[in-house]
């Protein structure tokens, strides 16, 4: 042993001086590269050069024993050669006289017989390496831990122990972790040999796998650092013959939590021990390891997991896993990486002048994060006003100086190890301009005026140099030219200034020629600066200006910042802030402001608050707040603090989900779908949906199914057959379930569809031929209720059996290419599904000729024919349907026949959607991007056609657009109200306005009517308004009887099937003031329906006032007509019963009469119109306009008749009888509505009057109420002996033959005053009074099918004797006005002799019988 020992030491002493000339050998080359390449060029003569000066060889941490040499390596390179020192702990090391301590010729330090002992450790601790270049500056290396190793002591020793044979053994030996590399075992006193069966661990410890009989013995450690060897305590380790039977599984060692720098080895200890003998597994943030192919990662003996040369990666937590069969155990431990620091960017050589501001740049990183310290000439830069660190690691040094020439150093140093890397300042003369150089060395402030100079004058010194502005932390000073250059358009300056009894000057330059002021900013409070200008021209600077001595404003004392601000959300709309009294409050706080804001948004909000703490109220919900505290005090705000953010607490949702829709699949099953509520109604995260669905007939049996917040559909299955159901849908958040939508209903089908035969024929099939293809296109069988799978199509030149291609059942035309030119292809098609294939449908084609270049069609390729298109482009899609799910929302769904059958997309295709309308014309297309083969179209319009077509996109290849499907959105009732109301009076009658409009802007379907609203109270409330319906899409209407002299208001509102719209606003109108009777001639007075006689002769509300003439005048004359009256029905009563034997004999004589006309006799204008007519073309039942007196209860049964049927009294009469048939007809042929009369030989027709019925004659004769007959009955002749028999008759005879179900006019009634209720009509109505036939008037109720059977009413047809006979008026008034009275009678005496009238008399007999006996055929 002690020969060993002698060889070592005499090893070791050679080793040393053979290191000594092999660094003196290397250093030459090493120096003559750095020559090389390190000198820039020279900028010119009067420029210093960057000298270069660096480390070839830094000192390394080094371990050593004590007794032992060590060296510390350094080489610096330098023209001329540096001078080298070392230090350690900081301090310079005397080597002259250190007779252990050596410095070689490259500048290593040499350390003999390292001295280490309890209490002495002069050797042990940091050394660096300094080198120095006379006149050029100093650097130093990066620090170096020289570890001696202790004394050996064992902190553990080996135990005896016993183990079974093939099972694992731990033998302990821990040391001073500096010794663990001098450690080895012994067995027996003899060195043990390491396998891969027995290894020794880092620690020390020794681990045996497997053991066998041979691994018995005595054991020891052994520790050998240089002195005599340290032995541990022997001890026997047994092993045991396997026993065959179970023991427990535990962990003889466990992984440990280790620290290890990337490019170390690391070993994490794990053995095990139990029978079976167990296996084990790693695993690393619960990823398993595989160390069987990995050549970094090795199993070791007994399990533990070797990792060589670490990187970051590696870090994490590693699990090791004991398995034996029986039961699994488990450890874990952390392995943390760290790195050395490393440099991203070092500092680059800066030129510069004295005054300016220069920054040195660094940027490092590491694990830990490095500090960074920056030495100048090996001395530490401490910061200051002048030399400040900027972006965590940058040097600043404002206003240069001479001295600040030399070496600067970023040193870098963590837990792990330090680095460095410098460069060099050097300041030029002012005269000098600075090499070209990366901008970022100098501040913006110092960039200027850095052109070479020329000779020449140099301006004189600004005059006038004044402070204008002097505040706490900035001054602004202004000057005037200098005397030599008074205009100093083409001059710079430069601003110098420093603090009183500071050297270091700054510099700070004007941005542009001619500019005479500057501000200095970053200034000091209440500080004294010392100011002088300088101007520049183009040969160089000039005199100084004189010193200006400014000193700056002292600086308010405002408070500091809150500190300790917290905030916390005290419930889904309020957030509590709290803060503390800031530390610097100079002064009393007076009160606090706290600011919040949305986040996301940019208004600030704030509140004043005394106190230390604040509660926000009204807040959204589920919404990310930001808070702020300025404190106050007498002088103003203070400093904010900074800003924090909080959100407020969830809740349910305040909304419903959107776009609620359903889609039928078949007999059992139903889809729906659903949108998210809109974000701001979310009130938090959705965390999924409540469905719940009915029967609609079972109401009270509610089903319910939650699905996750993800999922925005779900089928619900399992439902019965042809039965509707309503659902509805909830969002819950963690808070519950928000509101639900409106139950929407859907039916499943009756059944499904039928595969027990084979599909139809395809409805169409169409061809278009192109020069190598043919496209095909198709449309399904009609019958859809017969299950189709797919198409089959045929083709060949002649015959379509030659090849046949089977396409998707959703596919509708497919491209039959590699065809040849010039051929006659015959093509067929048919539908199958699994019974078989169904009846085909043939086409034909012939392909173009090779020289055909014309385009084809748009759908199919939309360009001319290309041989070989570059890209390819892709299939369209096929099967495009539009499935309209509400007024504003269309889904569209495809199928893709490039992919495969099962319709699964697995690549990063997507598709593209296009909608548009062509209303208008110009509208262009919207797109939208989808991934699946469909998507919902949302934003539409109400009742609207669109277009929509699909192409698909893969990489650089597209489709052409598909075929385009359409699809009308829902109705939806109008969303605004009819535009431009205008109420205007009716010319000549002014109780009647007129009211026109325009439909709504936004109908959202077909009007199908208006309602106006009348009042004569603006504010009233909208039920007490009185309304007039409007049916159809008419603009126009006329409401009559109102009160003149009055204001009224009107509003309209239009309705379609789905509703009514808005109001549209009020528009006021006054009705004109009282004027006189209707007009001279027969131009009548309007009259209401609802209008009743005036009693006790006053004047009525809204009719004509009365004749003046007193009560007695008109009791005479009342009675002379009743009079009149009575006798003519006397007589012709007698006439008809003596003519009831002849009916026969009048019927054939009624049927040979001529047509003829004849006109009144008499003055037009004195003329009252009969209240009978008895023309001989026709003869019907219409009122005739009364004067404003007579009982103004009539029956209206609209006849359609020719504008020749009446020959008028005059213009006014002709006027007013078309009036009232167009108001009922609109704009019908006249033709279509007479047929019966053309057939029947333009026989007579009869009208009649029912003005003179009282009220209950006609409710109790009339059928019904609510509806009137068309027309009279189809009858020529009926005995009646009044009036009243006349009116009865006909009512019943028409609503005998009206029951077939013709959709009538339905009655009205007005009121007898405009702003009454409505009342039931009680009688049947009157037609409406004459009108312009632009203007029509509708009842105030409902009408169903106004013109539906118009063309089918039925007339009365009476025929003549042949002989043309005038019309005879039978008078019947109802206490008309004396003078018209006087003069209808006058009329009646001078018009008629009294044979005349009793041949009349007899004529009427025989017709009337002529209808009687009709009427009972």
């Amino acid at each position: 042993m002690a020969a060993e020992r002698g060889a070592r030491r005499l090893l070791s002493t050679s080793s040393f001086w053979l290191y000594c000339l092999l660094l003196l050998g290397r250093r030459a080359p090493g120096a003559a590269a750095a020559r090389s390449g390190s000198t820039p060029q020279s900028p010119g003569a009067s420029i210093r050069t960057f000298t270069p000066f660096y480390f070839l060889v830094e000192p390394v941490d080094t371990l050593s024993v004590r007794g032992s040499s060590v060296i510390l390596n350094c080489s610096a390179y330098s023209e001329p050669s540096p001078k080298i020192e070392w230090k350690k702990d900081g301090t310079f090391l005397n080597l002259v006289s250190d007779d252990r301590r050596q410095l070689l010729p490259d500048g290593s330090l040499f350390i003999s017989n390292v001295v280490h002992s309890k209490h002495n450790k002069p050797d042990e601790g940091y050394y660096q390496c300094v080198a120095t270049v006379e006149s050029l500056g100093t650097i130093i290396s990066r620090t170096a831990k020289l570890i001696v190793a202790g004394l050996p002591r064992f902190t553990s020793q080996p135990e005896p122990s016993s183990i079974y044979a093939g099972n694992n053994a731990i033998l302990n030996c821990e040391v001073n972790a500096d010794l663990v590399p001098f450690v080895r075992w012994e067995q027996n006193r003899q060195p043990l040999l390491l396998d891969d069966r027995v290894i020794k661990l880092p620690s020390g410890m020794l681990v045996i796998s497997n053991a066998t009989e041979g691994d018995g013995g005595l054991y020891r450690c052994v520790v050998e650092s240089g002195g005599p060897p340290k032995y541990s305590d022997e001890v026997e380790l047994k092993v045991l013959p396997d026993p065959e039977v179970t023991s427990d599984l535990v962990f003889l060692k466990q992984p440990s939590p280790l620290v290890r720098v990337i490019g170390q080895d690391v070993v994490l200890p794990c053995v095990a021990s139990g029978l079976p003998t167990p296996t084990i597994k790693w695993m690393k943030n619960e990823e398993a390891l595989d160390t069987e192919s990995s050549e970094r990662l090795v199993l070791l003996a007994g399990g533990s997991l070797e990792i060589s040369d670490v990187t970051e990666d590696d870090a994490g937590t590693y699990f090791c896993i004991a398995d034996n069969g029986n039961e699994t155990i488990e450890a874990q431990a952390e392995l943390t990486v760290q790195a050395q620091p490393e440099f991203l960017k070092q500092p680059t050589n800066i030129y510069a002048h004295e005054s300016m501001d220069i920054v040195f740049e660094c940027e490092v990183t590491g694990k830990p994060t490095p500090t960074v310290k920056w030495v100048k000439n090996g001395d530490m830069v401490i910061p200051s006003d002048y030399f400040k660190i900027v972006k965590e690691h940058n040097l600043q040094v404002l206003g240069l100086v001479k001295s600040d020439e030399g070496f600067y150093q970023c040193i870098a140093e963590n837990d792990v190890g330090n680095a460095q890397a410098g460069a060099q300042l050097i300041i030029l003369e002012h005269d000098v301009a600075i090499p070209t150089l990366p901008p970022t060395s100098l501040t913006s402030a110092t960039t200027d005026h850095l052109a070479p100079a020329t000779t020449g004058p140099l301006p004189s010194a600004p005059r006038d140099v004044v402070a204008s502005l002097v505040s706490t932390r900035f001054i602004k000073l202004t000057w005037r030219t200098p005397a030599s250059d008074p205009h100093g358009d083409n001059l710079t300056y430069s601003v110098f200034y420093t603090k009183e009894g500071i050297a270091r000057e700054r510099v700070e330059n004007t941005s542009h020629p001619g500019e005479m002021q500057v501000t200095i900013q970053n200034l000091m409070p209440a500080t004294v600066y010392i100011f002088r200008v300088m101007a520049q021209n183009k040969h160089g600077s000039g005199e100084s200006s004189a010193p200006l001595r400014v000193e700056t404003q002292p600086e308010v004392q405002l408070p500091g910042p809150a500190p300790n601000l917290r905030a916390y959300a005290a419930s889904p709309t309020s957030i509590t802030v709290t803060w503390e009294t800031p530390v610097s409050g100079n002064g009393e706080i007076q009160n606090y402001k706290l600011y919040y804001m949305e986040k996301g948004t940019d208004k600030e909000q704030d509140v004043d608050v005394s106190s230390h703490s604040y509660t926000i109220n009204g807040l959204k919900k589920y919404t990310e707040y930001s808070f702020r505290v300025v404190a106050y005090n007498k002088h103003g705000p203070g400093v904010s603090t900074p800003d924090v953010a909080v959100r407020t607490l969830s809740d349910v949702p305040s909304a419903a989900p959107q776009n609620l829709s359903l889609e039928v699949r078949n007999s059992k099953s139903i889809m729906i779908h659903w949108q998210p509520p809109a974000p701001a109604t979310q009130n938090g995260q959705i965390t999924g949906y409540k469905i719940r669905y009915r029967k609609a007939s079972r109401k009270s049996d509610v089903t319910e199914t939650l699905v996750s917040g993800t999922q925005l559909s779900q089928l619900i299955e399992g439902l019965d057959r042809g039965t509707e159901y309503n659902f509805r849908v909830a969002a819950l958040t963690i808070n519950g379930t928000g509101p639900a939508t409106d139950w929407l209903s859907a039916e499943t089908f009756e059944s499904d569809l039928d595969e027990t035969r084979v599909p139809e024929v395809p409805s169409s099939l169409h061809v278009r031929p192109l020069v190598t293809s043919i496209v095909v296109s198709w449309t399904p069988p009609e019958n859809q209720n017969i299950v189709v799978r797919g198409y089959a199509i045929g083709y060949g030149i002649g015959s379509p059996h030659a090849q046949t291609i089977k396409v998707d059942y959703k596919q509708r035309y497919y491209t039959i290419e590699n065809l040849d030119p010039s051929s006659h292809y015959v093509i067929t098609l048919k539908a199958f599904n699994n019974v078989g294939e169904g009846i085909p449908l043939y086409e034909s084609a012939v392909t173009r000729p090779h020289t055909d270049t014309s385009e084809v069609d748009l759908f199919v390729i939309n360009a001319p024919y290309t041989p070989v298109p570059d890209p390819t482009p892709m299939m369209p899609p096929v099967g495009v349907q539009a499935s309209i799910l509400s007024h504003d929302t269309i889904r569209i769904t495809w199928a893709d026949n490039s992919l495969p059958k099962h319709q699964k997309i697995t690549d990063s295709r997507y598709y593209t959607v296009r909608w548009k309308t062509n209303i208008p014309a110009n509208t262009k297309y919207k797109n939208a991007n989808a991934t699946t083969l469909s998507y919902l179209v949302t934003g539409l319009k109400p009742n609207t056609l669109y277009e929509f077509s699909v192409m698909v996109t893969k990489g650089r290849r597209s489709s052409t657009w598909s075929m385009t499907a359409h699809g009308t959105t829902f109705e939806l009732v109008p969303t605004s109200p009819p535009k431009d109301v205008t109420v205007v009076s009716k010319e000549g009658k002014p109780k009647t306005i007129i009211v026109n409009w325009q439909p709504p802007s936004e109908a959202n379907g077909k009007i199908t009517g208006y309602i106006i609203y009348y009042s004569t109270d603006v504010n009233a409330e909208i039920h007490d308004w009185v309304i007039e319906p409007v049916v159809g899409n008419r603009l126009t209407h006329q409401i009559q009887e109102l009160t003149l002299d009055t204001p009224y208001y009107f509003k309209i509102q239009a309705r379609n099937s789905k509703g009514m719209g808005p109001m549209s606003e009020a528009v006021q109108f006054r009705t004109p003031k009282a004027s006189g009777s209707g007009g001279k001639g027969s131009r009548l007075p309007d009259l209401g329906s609802d209008y009743k006689p005036p009693m006790s002769g006053s004047n009525s509300p809204h009719g004509s006032p009365t004749s003046p003439l007193d009560s007695n005048m008109l009791l005479v004359i009342i009675v002379s007509v009743g009079v009149i009256t009575i006798v003519v029905v006397v007589i012709i009563a007698v006439f008809c019963t003596r003519r009831t034997t002849s009916h026969q004999k009048k019927k054939r004589a009624a049927c040979k009469s001529v047509n003829g006309s004849h006109k009144y006799k008499g003055n037009s204008k004195d003329v009252k119109p009969p209240d009978l007519w008895i023309h001989h073309e026709r003869l019907e039942l219409k009122p005739i306009d009364k004067s404003p007196d007579p009982n103004p209860i009539m029956t209206d049964t609209p006849i359609p008749r020719n504008s020749q049927d009446i020959t008028p009294v005059d213009n006014s009469m002709d006027s007013n009888i078309h009036q009232r048939r167009n108001s009922y007809r609109g704009h019908e042929s006249e033709d279509s509505m007479s047929t019966l009369a053309g057939r029947r030989g333009m026989r007579p027709k009869m009208m009649m009057p029912f003005d003179s019925q009282p009220p209950q004659q006609s409710v109790r004769n009339t059928p019904s109420t609510d509806t009137m007959p068309a027309s009279s009955s189809q009858t020529c002749c009926t005995d009646h002996q009044d009036p009243e028999g006349a009116t009865s008759s006909s009512y019943l005879a028409s609503s005998q033959e009206e029951d077939s179900g013709q959709s009538l006019p339905t009655a009205h009634v007005r009121p007898s005053h405009p702003l009454k209720s409505f009342a039931v009509p009680a009688v049947p109505p009157p037609g409406p009074p004459a009108y312009d036939p632009a203007l029509p008037s509708t009842p105030l109720l409902s009408q169903q099918a106004l013109n539906h059977h118009i063309h089918s009413v039925k007339t009365a047809s009476i025929g003549t004797l042949g002989r043309s006979r005038p019309p005879m008026p039978v008078v019947v008034p109802s206490a008309p006005e004396v003078q018209e009275t006087t003069r209808m009678l006058e009329d009646s005496e001078s018009s008629y002799e009294p044979d005349e009238l009793t041949k009349e008399m007899a004529h009427l007999e025989g017709l009337m019988k002529d209808l009687n006996a009709i009427t009972t055929a």
